[in-house]
């Protein structure tokens, strides 16, 4: 049986999702972050050198990094999906095929990569450090977020945005292993970016998206997506 390493308010869950819709059966191994840094514990090194969460094993098989498990469920046991998951890798050589390619690789690839500055500087200001200190730290910290981060967000999301006012999932008509692997990309740019009413198209997506049934019972079983503020 497929066993998910989940660790507590991650990208995990996305690999719960996948594996509800596909009604694959499997166990939830779970792990608690570490209250002060909120990293992976270091119980996740036993799983895999990199010690972070996802990570699943599957008989004798471990496969980290959320798309590699991704194309993995999907390649092993995509033909258990039925109805609109039924063709979740489009066909080779179709417009569906290379959007969901992108997409795959724009969530991680550039999308994280701001999202995970943006709490980083969000957060250092708030850790202990000498008192005089800390004014500096804020204004540094807001500087690179006015002067890089927000703006490289800002066009990611506009971007985002316009393709889903066109698209019904991120590779077309069909939902496909890009909405499983956006999915955590799409509700921690709404959560993290002022001003999300400005992008309707994405929230209508993330409501689509949280109404689906099996969504839901990932929920149930891993917990929320995001840190509670």
């Amino acid at each position: 049986m497929i066993t998910v390493h989940h660790l507590e308010t991650s990208r995990s869950q996305r690999i719960l999702w996948l594996l509800e819709e596909l009604g694959v059966p499997y166990e939830i191994k779970r792990y608690q972050r570490d209250k002060k840094t909120r990293l992976a514990p270091p119980e996740l090194k036993a799983v895999h050198p990199l010690g972070k969460s996802p990570v699943i094993t599957d008989g004798g098989i471990t496969v980290a990094e959320s798309a590699a498990i991704i194309e993995y469920l999907v390649e092993s046991y995509g033909a258990n999906g039925s109805g609109d998951v039924a063709a979740l890798q489009p066909t080779t050589g179709t417009p569906e095929h290379r959007q969901c390619r992108f997409w795959m690789h724009f969530a991680e690839g550039s999308l994280m990569n701001w999202l995970v500055m943006k709490l980083v500087f969000m957060t250092i200001p708030t850790q202990p450090m000498p008192f005089f200190v800390r004014p500096i730290a804020r204004k540094l910290c807001e500087q690179v977020q006015i002067k890089l981060i927000d703006p490289n967000l800002a066009t990611a999301l506009a971007f985002m945005e316009q393709h889903l006012s066109t698209h019904a999932w991120f590779s077309g008509d069909q939902l496909t292993m890009a909405d499983f692997q956006m999915s955590f990309a799409v509700e921690a740019a709404l959560s993290r970016v002022e001003g999300a009413n400005r992008f309707p198209a994405l929230l209508a997506y993330k409501k689509k998206m949280t109404a689906r049934p099996a969504y839901q019972r990932a929920i149930e079983k891993g917990g929320p997506v995001m840190m509670s503020a």
